[in-house]
């Protein structure tokens, strides 16, 4: 009988110990325009673009925050973000904003998602008006 409730309680702790990990695994996914585009609708979070000025200046995704990929101080400006927040970052075609993603992951944000295709699959979406 103790034997028998030993294992029942290793069991459950086991899969206790599974669970948590799993909650508390980081989320870094690449997702199409139309997923993106529930996300940002559904969880406040922060929409970060990681384009240049002049990529922005041709548009922009409603509520983003611009931090330039390739300025000096690109890791210390995100660094500054809420590691606890979802980011939904995008760049032009996708690249940077994935590079952006592996370093935000690294960081120990806990939510990231990235616009497969970027801005130019946003846009084949929402054109611009």
């Amino acid at each position: 009988m103790i034997k028998h409730l030993v294992s029942v309680l290793l069991i459950l702790l086991t899969i206790h110990s599974v669970s948590m990990s799993q909650e508390s695994a980081p989320v870094a996914k690449n997702v199409n325009a139309a997923e993106f585009a529930k996300l940002i609708a559904s969880k406040a979070g922060i929409i970060l673009d990681v384009r240049t000025a002049p990529e922005v200046k041709k548009g922009a995704i409603a509520n983003s925050v611009n931090i330039d990929f390739f300025a000096d101080d690109f890791a210390a400006q995100i660094s500054k973000l809420d590691k606890n927040k979802p980011v939904y970052v995008y760049c032009a075609s996708g690249g940077r904003s994935g590079e952006a993603m592996e370093m935000m992951t690294k960081l120990g944000f806990k939510t990231i998602y990235n616009l497969e295709g970027g801005y130019s699959a946003w846009l084949k979406m929402h054109p611009a008006k």
